[in-house]
């Protein structure tokens, strides 16, 4: 999987820029992969590994990974 292909050239180190990337990211993978099989929680820490570079990620790494749960079900996303 390669690393984020945000709509913008820039990424900040804030929860918004990181959400954004990871929506993208996402939805971006169910559709290259529909029936890929993961967990919702192995999907989101494939998702952050391609994520990794991300600003966020990279300075708060566990608040990026809650960030990334509330996402999917804030969004009511599939695995």
């Amino acid at each position: 999987m390669s690393g984020p292909s945000p709509s913008t050239d820039r990424l900040y180190n804030n929860a918004d820029s990181f959400a954004q990337v990871f929506d993208e990211a996402w939805q971006a993978h169910s559709r290259r992969l529909p029936r890929h099989g993961l967990s919702c929680d192995d999907k989101i820490a494939l998702i952050l590994a391609s994520l990794a570079e991300h600003p966020f990620v990279l300075a708060q790494p566990d608040l990026a990974r809650q960030v990334a749960a509330f996402r999917v079900r804030l969004l009511g996303l599939e695995p």
